[in-house]
């Protein structure tokens, strides 16, 4: 083949390339973004379960009985 031809499948096979790259960007930029989303997500319901927490946390007596807490009925 001539330097030409040579060049020429070079730049073909180059330009194959960079399209199989853009496909493989593009999926990868999907994945961030359902990745961020889920992430997001998570956190909210995250920091959902730790206001419920807290709340539940702020019903606790403050100063409650040390030692044998369990009524009659549980020691049995």
């Amino acid at each position: 083949m001539s330097k030409i031809q040579d060049l020429a499948d070079r730049v073909e096979r180059l330009l194959l390339r960079h399209e199989e790259l853009k496909r493989t960007n593009e999926l990868l930029e999907q994945q961030v973004s359902q990745l961020t989303q889920e992430r997001d997500n998570l956190r909210s319901r995250l920091n959902a379960a730790r206001s419920r927490i807290d709340a539940l946390l702020d019903r606790l007596p403050v100063d409650a009985p040390s030692g044998d807490n369990r009524t009659e009925g549980d020691r049995a």
